[in-house]
């Protein structure tokens, strides 16, 4: 298809959809800014708030984003200089987290936000036909990695650093409940958009590709 201009999905505040009790003190807010993560939308949401449970953030807020490789890769220019789409970028309000750093508590009044969480529908369903996986399996796996990226794991740092980022979304996907209801089957084909809003000042890491 040629470029078109992707209508906005409706924006949500939402405690888990799938597999896990409602947690009223922990929220996933998800912007789908474009038309082919549609579909996708509440499953991110439900998964995020799963993955926050599972590293014990249940007073803190996440901001997902679903955009498409146009938006991506405008947003790695702006905060990366790299002139190209990538899978996931993370965008950290917490400067001084470090894994195995307590992350600021929250509370019922006041959470702590983490940040933003930015995927690539485009990108992850390339990725998941070249690996020959479904859709759900690799939005899975960059949400952990965005995740963790908010709370001070990076790759980027050193081998040591690596390995135990590696680690530690090895123990998060294994613990993350089964799915109860079927995800969408479709992997959507690319789709462009228009220039991304996004808040500046903020940490931004890498994605698992450059």
């Amino acid at each position: 298809c040629g470029p078109r201009r992707s209508r906005a999905c409706a924006s949500a505040t939402s405690a888990p959809a799938t597999g896990a009790a409602p947690d009223a003190r922990m929220a996933v807010t998800v912007s789908c800014r474009a038309d082919a993560a549609r579909a996708w939308t509440a499953y991110v949401r439900g998964r995020g708030a799963q993955v926050l449970r599972i590293l014990g953030l249940r007073r803190h807020e996440l901001s997902l984003s679903l955009v498409d490789d146009e938006e991506i890769r405008a947003l790695n220019a702006a905060y990366r200089r790299r002139d190209r789409a990538t899978d996931v970028l993370a965008f950290a309000l917490t400067e001084d987290a470090a894994p195995g750093l307590p992350v600021a508590a929250g509370s019922a009044r006041r959470p702590v936000v983490l940040g933003d969480v930015v995927i690539s529908i485009d990108t992850a369903a390339a990725q998941a036909r070249a690996n020959r996986r479904s859709l759900d399996v690799r939005l899975d796996a960059l949400l952990i990695h965005g995740i963790l990226h908010l709370v001070g794991y990076d790759h980027e740092r050193s081998l040591a650093e690596e390995r135990r980022m590696r680690a530690k979304e090895r123990a998060v996907r294994e613990a993350l409940p089964a799915r109860r209801r079927r995800p969408p089957t479709a992997i959507p084909a690319p789709r462009t958009r228009r220039t991304p809003r996004v808040a500046p000042g903020r940490r931004v890491s890498r994605g698992r590709r450059p």
